[in-house]
Protein backbone atom coordinates (compact mmCIF):
# COMPACT_ATOMS: atom_id res chain seq x y z
CA UNK A 1 0.00 0.00 0.00
CA UNK A 2 2.85 2.38 0.84
CA UNK A 3 4.59 1.73 -2.49
CA UNK A 4 1.31 2.36 -4.33
CA UNK A 5 0.93 5.68 -2.47
CA UNK A 6 4.52 6.69 -3.28
CA UNK A 7 4.07 5.77 -6.95
CA UNK A 8 0.87 7.81 -7.12
CA UNK A 9 2.70 10.82 -5.69
CA UNK A 10 5.54 10.31 -8.16
CA UNK A 11 3.07 10.05 -11.04
CA UNK A 12 1.24 13.22 -10.00
CA UNK A 13 4.59 15.04 -10.04
CA UNK A 14 5.91 13.70 -13.34
CA UNK A 15 3.36 11.64 -15.28
CA UNK A 16 4.79 9.97 -18.35
CA UNK A 17 3.40 11.58 -21.50
CA UNK A 18 2.96 9.91 -24.86
CA UNK A 19 4.85 11.01 -27.96
CA UNK A 20 2.17 13.46 -29.08
CA UNK A 21 2.04 15.09 -25.66
CA UNK A 22 5.84 15.22 -25.52
CA UNK A 23 5.84 17.01 -28.88
CA UNK A 24 3.30 19.55 -27.62
CA UNK A 25 5.23 20.11 -24.39
CA UNK A 26 8.51 20.74 -26.19
CA UNK A 27 7.02 23.07 -28.81
CA UNK A 28 4.39 24.95 -26.81
CA UNK A 29 5.93 25.08 -23.34
CA UNK A 30 9.68 24.89 -24.00
CA UNK A 31 9.65 26.52 -27.47
CA UNK A 32 12.05 23.81 -28.67
CA UNK A 33 11.80 22.91 -32.36
CA UNK A 34 12.79 19.30 -33.06
CA UNK A 35 11.71 16.99 -35.85
CA UNK A 36 9.79 13.85 -34.90
CA UNK A 37 12.80 11.57 -35.14
CA UNK A 38 14.58 13.78 -32.60
CA UNK A 39 11.49 13.86 -30.36
CA UNK A 40 11.40 10.07 -30.52
CA UNK A 41 15.02 9.98 -29.36
CA UNK A 42 14.22 12.36 -26.50
CA UNK A 43 11.31 10.12 -25.52
CA UNK A 44 13.47 6.99 -25.59
CA UNK A 45 15.97 8.70 -23.26
CA UNK A 46 13.77 10.65 -20.85
CA UNK A 47 10.64 8.52 -20.99
CA UNK A 48 8.35 11.46 -21.68
CA UNK A 49 8.58 12.73 -18.09
CA UNK A 50 7.85 16.50 -18.01
CA UNK A 51 10.19 17.09 -15.05
CA UNK A 52 13.11 15.80 -17.15
CA UNK A 53 11.89 17.36 -20.40
CA UNK A 54 11.81 20.73 -18.68
CA UNK A 55 15.58 20.52 -18.19
CA UNK A 56 16.21 20.68 -21.96
CA UNK A 57 17.56 23.98 -23.32
CA UNK A 58 16.32 25.33 -26.64
CA UNK A 59 19.64 27.07 -27.41
CA UNK A 60 21.56 23.76 -27.49
CA UNK A 61 21.59 20.87 -30.01
CA UNK A 62 19.85 17.74 -28.78
CA UNK A 63 23.09 15.75 -28.41
CA UNK A 64 24.62 18.53 -26.28
CA UNK A 65 21.52 18.66 -24.13
CA UNK A 66 21.85 14.94 -23.39
CA UNK A 67 25.59 15.32 -22.66
CA UNK A 68 24.79 18.12 -20.21
CA UNK A 69 22.05 16.15 -18.45
CA UNK A 70 23.92 12.85 -18.07
CA UNK A 71 27.61 12.99 -18.88
CA UNK A 72 29.20 16.26 -17.86
CA UNK A 73 30.55 16.74 -14.34
CA UNK A 74 27.73 17.25 -11.81
CA UNK A 75 25.10 16.60 -14.51
CA UNK A 76 21.54 16.94 -13.19
CA UNK A 77 20.51 13.37 -14.08
CA UNK A 78 23.81 11.55 -13.55
CA UNK A 79 22.64 10.14 -10.20
CA UNK A 80 18.88 10.24 -10.82
CA UNK A 81 18.50 6.48 -11.29
CA UNK A 82 20.02 5.72 -7.89
CA UNK A 83 17.96 8.49 -6.30
CA UNK A 84 14.71 7.10 -7.74
CA UNK A 85 15.30 3.59 -6.44
CA UNK A 86 16.33 4.78 -2.98
CA UNK A 87 13.33 7.11 -2.80
CA UNK A 88 10.80 4.50 -3.87
CA UNK A 89 12.00 1.31 -2.23
CA UNK A 90 13.20 0.63 1.30
CA UNK A 91 15.38 -2.33 0.28
CA UNK A 92 16.64 -0.58 -2.85
CA UNK A 93 19.64 -2.88 -3.34
CA UNK A 94 17.42 -5.88 -4.05
CA UNK A 95 15.22 -3.82 -6.37
CA UNK A 96 18.29 -2.55 -8.17
CA UNK A 97 19.58 -6.10 -8.55
CA UNK A 98 16.34 -7.21 -10.24
CA UNK A 99 16.16 -4.16 -12.53
CA UNK A 100 19.79 -4.48 -13.60
CA UNK A 101 19.47 -8.23 -14.18
CA UNK A 102 16.49 -7.62 -16.45
CA UNK A 103 18.48 -4.94 -18.30
CA UNK A 104 20.90 -7.65 -19.47
CA UNK A 105 18.11 -9.93 -20.78
CA UNK A 106 16.02 -7.54 -22.79
CA UNK A 107 13.36 -10.03 -23.88
CA UNK A 108 12.56 -10.78 -20.26
CA UNK A 109 13.10 -13.49 -17.65
CA UNK A 110 10.80 -15.87 -15.81
CA UNK A 111 10.54 -15.74 -12.04
CA UNK A 112 12.77 -18.82 -11.78
CA UNK A 113 15.41 -17.22 -14.02
CA UNK A 114 15.36 -14.05 -11.90
CA UNK A 115 15.92 -16.14 -8.76
CA UNK A 116 18.85 -17.94 -10.37
CA UNK A 117 20.46 -14.72 -11.63
CA UNK A 118 19.95 -12.53 -8.56
CA UNK A 119 20.18 -15.19 -5.81
CA UNK A 120 17.15 -13.59 -4.16
CA UNK A 121 15.21 -16.35 -2.42
CA UNK A 122 11.81 -17.33 -3.75
CA UNK A 123 8.93 -16.19 -1.58
CA UNK A 124 7.07 -13.14 -0.40
CA UNK A 125 10.01 -10.75 -0.64
CA UNK A 126 10.60 -11.46 -4.32
CA UNK A 127 6.85 -11.29 -5.01
CA UNK A 128 6.72 -7.90 -3.34
CA UNK A 129 9.70 -6.63 -5.35
CA UNK A 130 8.22 -7.75 -8.68
CA UNK A 131 4.76 -6.42 -7.82
CA UNK A 132 6.10 -3.03 -6.75
CA UNK A 133 8.32 -2.68 -9.81
CA UNK A 134 5.30 -3.43 -12.01
CA UNK A 135 3.13 -0.92 -10.11
CA UNK A 136 5.77 1.79 -10.54
CA UNK A 137 6.12 0.99 -14.27
CA UNK A 138 9.76 -0.09 -14.13
CA UNK A 139 8.91 -3.52 -15.50
CA UNK A 140 6.00 -5.35 -17.09
CA UNK A 141 4.74 -8.88 -16.61
CA UNK A 142 3.42 -10.63 -19.70
CA UNK A 143 2.52 -14.05 -20.99
CA UNK A 144 3.71 -15.59 -24.22
CA UNK A 145 0.70 -16.71 -26.26
CA UNK A 146 -0.29 -20.26 -25.38
CA UNK A 147 1.88 -20.28 -22.23
CA UNK A 148 0.59 -20.72 -18.68
CA UNK A 149 0.63 -17.97 -16.05
CA UNK A 150 3.50 -19.64 -14.20
CA UNK A 151 5.65 -19.12 -17.29
CA UNK A 152 5.09 -15.35 -17.29
CA UNK A 153 8.04 -13.19 -18.25
CA UNK A 154 9.20 -10.01 -16.55
CA UNK A 155 10.73 -7.35 -18.78
CA UNK A 156 12.38 -3.99 -18.09
CA UNK A 157 10.31 -1.35 -19.86
CA UNK A 158 11.20 1.93 -18.14
CA UNK A 159 12.87 3.94 -20.89
CA UNK A 160 14.85 6.20 -18.56
CA UNK A 161 16.34 3.18 -16.74
CA UNK A 162 17.14 1.44 -20.01
CA UNK A 163 19.09 4.44 -21.22
CA UNK A 164 20.85 4.99 -17.90
CA UNK A 165 21.94 1.37 -17.50
CA UNK A 166 23.11 1.12 -21.11
CA UNK A 167 25.20 4.26 -21.14
CA UNK A 168 25.66 6.11 -17.83
CA UNK A 169 26.02 3.19 -15.41
CA UNK A 170 28.75 1.61 -17.54
CA UNK A 171 31.20 4.40 -16.81
CA UNK A 172 30.70 6.34 -20.04
CA UNK A 173 30.05 9.43 -17.93
CA UNK A 174 33.83 10.00 -17.89
CA UNK A 175 33.45 11.48 -21.38
CA UNK A 176 31.56 14.77 -21.07
CA UNK A 177 30.69 14.67 -24.79
CA UNK A 178 29.86 10.98 -24.87
CA UNK A 179 26.42 11.20 -26.51
CA UNK A 180 27.69 13.57 -29.18
CA UNK A 181 30.61 11.26 -29.90
CA UNK A 182 28.68 8.00 -30.39
CA UNK A 183 26.21 9.21 -33.02
CA UNK A 184 25.54 6.47 -35.61
CA UNK A 185 27.53 3.90 -33.61
CA UNK A 186 26.50 0.26 -33.36
CA UNK A 187 26.08 0.62 -29.62
CA UNK A 188 23.60 3.45 -30.01
CA UNK A 189 21.72 1.71 -32.83
CA UNK A 190 21.29 -1.48 -30.77
CA UNK A 191 19.87 0.50 -27.86
CA UNK A 192 17.58 2.49 -30.16
CA UNK A 193 16.20 -0.67 -31.77
CA UNK A 194 15.16 -2.14 -28.44
CA UNK A 195 13.95 1.16 -26.99
CA UNK A 196 11.75 1.70 -30.05
CA UNK A 197 10.12 -1.67 -29.32
CA UNK A 198 9.30 -0.43 -25.82
CA UNK A 199 7.97 2.86 -27.21
CA UNK A 200 5.53 0.77 -29.26
CA UNK A 201 4.37 -1.06 -26.14
CA UNK A 202 3.77 2.38 -24.58
CA UNK A 203 1.59 3.31 -27.60
CA UNK A 204 -0.70 0.31 -28.10
CA UNK A 205 -3.71 2.64 -28.30
CA UNK A 206 -2.14 4.54 -31.21
CA UNK A 207 -1.25 1.27 -32.96
CA UNK A 208 -4.80 -0.03 -32.64
CA UNK A 209 -6.17 3.31 -33.83
CA UNK A 210 -4.08 3.12 -37.01
CA UNK A 211 -5.25 -0.45 -37.59
CA UNK A 212 -8.89 0.68 -37.05
CA UNK A 213 -9.36 -1.95 -34.33
CA UNK A 214 -9.56 0.26 -31.24
CA UNK A 215 -13.09 -1.03 -30.57
CA UNK A 216 -12.18 -4.68 -31.17
CA UNK A 217 -11.50 -6.76 -28.05
CA UNK A 218 -7.89 -7.96 -28.23
CA UNK A 219 -4.98 -9.20 -26.15
CA UNK A 220 -1.29 -8.33 -26.45
CA UNK A 221 1.22 -11.18 -26.41
CA UNK A 222 4.74 -12.14 -27.35
CA UNK A 223 5.82 -15.54 -28.65
CA UNK A 224 8.98 -17.54 -29.18
CA UNK A 225 10.02 -21.06 -30.11
CA UNK A 226 13.36 -22.82 -30.02
CA UNK A 227 14.67 -24.72 -33.04
CA UNK A 228 13.50 -28.33 -33.22
CA UNK A 229 13.11 -31.33 -35.52
CA UNK A 230 9.58 -32.50 -36.24
CA UNK A 231 8.49 -36.14 -35.96
CA UNK A 232 8.67 -36.43 -39.75
CA UNK A 233 12.23 -35.09 -39.80
CA UNK A 234 11.35 -31.54 -40.78
CA UNK A 235 13.77 -29.02 -39.28
CA UNK A 236 12.30 -25.82 -37.85
CA UNK A 237 14.62 -22.90 -37.19
CA UNK A 238 12.59 -21.45 -34.32
CA UNK A 239 11.69 -17.80 -34.05
CA UNK A 240 10.41 -14.93 -31.98
CA UNK A 241 7.59 -12.39 -32.31
CA UNK A 242 7.82 -9.41 -30.00
CA UNK A 243 4.28 -8.10 -30.43
CA UNK A 244 1.14 -10.04 -31.30
CA UNK A 245 -2.33 -8.51 -31.31
CA UNK A 246 -4.72 -11.42 -30.82
CA UNK A 247 -8.14 -10.14 -31.87
CA UNK A 248 -11.66 -11.42 -31.22
CA UNK A 249 -12.53 -10.88 -34.89
CA UNK A 250 -10.48 -13.97 -35.86
CA UNK A 251 -7.30 -12.09 -36.82
CA UNK A 252 -3.84 -12.00 -35.27
CA UNK A 253 -1.52 -9.14 -36.22
CA UNK A 254 2.09 -10.30 -36.27
CA UNK A 255 3.91 -7.04 -35.62
CA UNK A 256 7.46 -6.47 -36.80
CA UNK A 257 9.07 -3.48 -35.07
CA UNK A 258 11.98 -1.93 -36.93
CA UNK A 259 13.91 1.21 -36.03
CA UNK A 260 15.70 2.63 -39.08
CA UNK A 261 17.05 5.95 -40.34
CA UNK A 262 15.16 5.57 -43.63
CA UNK A 263 12.48 3.38 -45.17
CA UNK A 264 12.96 -0.25 -44.15
CA UNK A 265 13.73 -2.66 -46.99
CA UNK A 266 12.52 -6.26 -46.87
CA UNK A 267 15.00 -8.59 -48.56
CA UNK A 268 14.33 -11.96 -50.19
CA UNK A 269 15.92 -13.75 -47.22
CA UNK A 270 13.88 -11.77 -44.72
CA UNK A 271 10.60 -12.42 -46.55
CA UNK A 272 11.40 -16.14 -46.48
CA UNK A 273 12.15 -15.95 -42.76
CA UNK A 274 8.84 -14.19 -42.04
CA UNK A 275 6.83 -16.75 -44.01
CA UNK A 276 8.56 -19.68 -42.31
CA UNK A 277 8.03 -18.13 -38.89
CA UNK A 278 4.32 -17.60 -39.57
CA UNK A 279 4.03 -21.27 -40.57
CA UNK A 280 5.84 -22.32 -37.40
CA UNK A 281 3.58 -20.09 -35.30
CA UNK A 282 0.46 -21.68 -36.83
CA UNK A 283 1.84 -25.17 -36.31
CA UNK A 284 2.76 -24.68 -32.65
CA UNK A 285 -0.23 -22.60 -31.53
CA UNK A 286 -2.77 -24.49 -33.67
CA UNK A 287 -4.52 -21.20 -34.36
CA UNK A 288 -7.27 -21.03 -36.95
CA UNK A 289 -7.16 -17.25 -37.04
CA UNK A 290 -5.93 -15.27 -40.04
CA UNK A 291 -2.36 -14.00 -39.65
CA UNK A 292 -1.59 -10.50 -40.89
CA UNK A 293 1.93 -9.07 -41.08
CA UNK A 294 2.05 -5.56 -39.64
CA UNK A 295 5.25 -3.51 -39.81
CA UNK A 296 5.85 -0.73 -37.28
CA UNK A 297 8.77 1.37 -38.50
CA UNK A 298 10.15 4.87 -38.20
CA UNK A 299 9.67 5.86 -41.86
CA UNK A 300 7.68 3.05 -43.45
CA UNK A 301 8.47 0.17 -45.80
CA UNK A 302 10.39 0.56 -49.05
CA UNK A 303 8.24 -0.79 -51.84
CA UNK A 304 9.80 -3.73 -53.71
CA UNK A 305 8.89 -7.25 -54.81
CA UNK A 306 8.96 -8.45 -51.19
CA UNK A 307 6.86 -5.69 -49.57
CA UNK A 308 3.59 -7.31 -50.72
CA UNK A 309 3.85 -9.55 -47.67
CA UNK A 310 3.01 -6.55 -45.47
CA UNK A 311 -0.74 -6.11 -44.96
CA UNK A 312 -0.62 -3.03 -42.75
CA UNK A 313 1.95 -0.37 -41.91
CA UNK A 314 2.39 1.91 -38.93
CA UNK A 315 5.02 4.65 -38.93
CA UNK A 316 6.59 6.82 -36.29
CA UNK A 317 4.15 9.62 -37.20
CA UNK A 318 1.19 7.38 -36.34
CA UNK A 319 2.55 6.92 -32.82
CA UNK A 320 2.31 10.69 -32.29
CA UNK A 321 -1.49 10.56 -32.51
CA UNK A 322 -2.99 11.99 -29.32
Amino acid sequence: ALIFFVCMILDSFSVDTNLGETEEFLREIKQIELNRHQILEVYMILGGIPYYLDMLRKDLPLSKNIDNLFFKENANLKTEYEFLLRSLFKNSKSYKKVVETLSTKLKGLTREEIIEATKIKDGGTLSEILTNLCMCDFIRKYNAIGKEQRNSLFQLTDLFSLFYLNFVEKGNSQDENYWSNIAFSGEKNAWAGYSFEQVCFHHIKQIKTKLSILGVLSNIYSWSSKAFVDSDGTKWAGGQIDLLIDRKDEVINICEIKYASDKYEITDAYEKKLRERASLFKKITNTKKALQHTFITTYGIKQNIHSGLVQSEITMDDLFHL
